[in-house]
C-alpha cells in the first residue's frame, strides 16, 4: 500500500517502486494499492511508481478528499486488501502513518508491517514523542509548543530555534530561526502543515541515525547534507548528501547511539522496525530528534543502508519486514 496525500507522497511512491520487484524477487506474489487511487494494475505500476522523489515536496490538497472518500468507502472491500496475507505499507506521513490506515487494518483483521494505531499515532507526534524519549531516559532538546513569542522561545531556548509542524515528517514545514525577527513568519509556515507547531532548541552537531529491527539496533551511520540541516533536498536528491554507514565513531558512541535507539523505539512501544534521528554534539551528547515508525525505502533512504551494513540487503530487509507483520489486536 502506497501513495497517499500527505507532502511525502512522492516519496511513497519511489519507496514502493524499490519495494516492490524486491519482493517479487523473494517469491512473494505482490499487488500494488494507492490509497488515493486505489488498486494499481501491474501494467500501470511504471508509471504510477515514481522512481525520482522531487527537491521539494507536492502540493497535495487536492488528493486529500479522494483519499478520505476510498479510506471510507473502497479500502475495506477490496479483495486486494482483505485477502492480503499481509499489507507492506509503503506509506510516509499522514493518515499512511498517524494510526489512521492501521485502525482500518485492524478492523479488517488484516497483518500489517510497522506498528500498531496507538504507537503509530503517538510516534507521529513530536510533542508526545519527547515526553515519553524524557520519562525513558533518552536525552531530546528542549522545546516549547506554541502559542509562544519569539521573546520566551530565546529566553528558554536560546537562539537559534527549529520551527516545525508537530506531526509531519522529511523537514516538511520546518525552519531554522536564528533572528527573533523571523519567528512568525516561520509559525506561520509550520502552520501550514500542521495545527501544532513546535518550537525546539537547535542541537548543533554530526546527523546521526541508526535503523531498528526486530527489537535490535543496526548499524549507526552519519549523515553530513549540503545544507545546514538534512532537510528534504538532501534526503531525496542523489548526491545532495554524504551517507557514511557505518559511522566514523568511537566504539562507546556507537554503542550508546545504538543502545538510545532501541530505548526510543521501545518507549513508543514500536514494533517491526523503525529508524531513529539523532544529532551528537560537539562536546559528545546524543540527542534524540525523532523516531520514524515507517522509515523511506527509496533508493537513497537510510533504513535500507543501515541494515546493509550489517549484512542485511533489500530484498532479505523487505522479507524480514513482511514476516514480522503485526497480527491484528496486539496492543499498541
Amino acid at each position: 500500500m502506497t501513495g497517499g496525500a500527505s507532502a511525502e507522497r512522492d516519496v511513497a511512491l519511489a519507496s514502493a517502486r524499490q519495494i516492490v520487484p524486491a519482493l517479487r524477487a523473494g517469491g512473494h506474489a505482490v499487488v500494488v494499492v494507492d490509497t488515493v487511487s486505489g488498486f494499481v494494475p501491474e501494467s500501470r505500476e511504471a508509471d504510477h511508481l515514481l522512481g525520482k522523489v522531487g527537491s521539494t515536496w507536492p502540493s497535495v490538497a487536492e488528493l486529500a478528499d479522494r483519499e478520505r472518500t476510498f479510506l471510507l468507502t473502497a479500502l475495506g472491500a477490496l479483495p486486494e486488501v482483505r485477502e492480503a496475507d499481509a499489507v507492506f505499507l509503503a506509506l510516509h506521513g499522514g493518515r499512511g502513518e498517524d494510526g489512521t490506515i492501521q485502525t482500518i487494518l485492524e478492523t479488517l483483521g488484516v497483518r500489517y508491517t510497522g506498528s500498531g494505531p496507538m504507537a503509530s499515532a503517538i510516534a507521529m507526534d513530536k510533542d508526545a514523542s519527547k515526553r515519553l524519549f524524557r520519562d525513558a531516559g533518552v536525552p531530546t532538546a528542549k522545546w516549547r509548543m506554541t502559542p509562544v513569542t519569539a521573546g520566551e522561545a530565546g529566553k528558554e531556548l536560546g537562539w537559534p530555534v527549529v520551527v516545525k509542524p508537530s506531526k509531519q515528517g522529511s523537514t516538511v514545514g520546518l525552519t531554522v530561526v536564528k533572528r527573533p525577527e523571523d519567528f512568525e513568519r516561520a509559525v506561520w509556515f509550520a502552520a501550514e502543515y500542521d495545527d501544532e507547531v513546535m518550537v525546539e532548541a537547535f542541537v548543533p552537531g554530526r546527523e546521526l541515525t541508526v535503523g531498528i529491527l526486530e527489537d535490535r539496533a543496526l548499524a549507526v551511520g552519519e549523515i553530513i547534507p549540503q545544507h545546514e540541516i538534512f532537510d528534504y533536498e538532501c534526503k531525496y536528491t542523489p548526491g545532495m548528501s554524504e551517507e557514511i554507514f557505518p559511522a566514523d565513531l568511537p566504539a562507546e558512541v556507537a554503542a550508546e547511539c545504538q543502545r538510545l535507539g532501541l530505548a526510543a523505539h521501545r518507549a513508543l512501544r514500536l514494533g517491526g522496525y523503525s529508524r531513529v534521528d539523532f544529532r551528537l554534539t560537539p562536546a559528545g551528547g546524543l540527542f534524540c530528534l525523532e523516531v520514524n515508525t515507517l522509515p523511506g525505502m527509496t533508493a537513497t533512504s537510510l533504513l535500507p543502508q543501515s541494515a546493509r551494513a550489517v549484512g542485511i540487503d533489500f530484498a532479505a530487509l523487505c522479507d524480514r519486514i513482511c514476516r514480522c507483520a503485526r497480527t491484528p489486536g496486539r496492543q499498541a
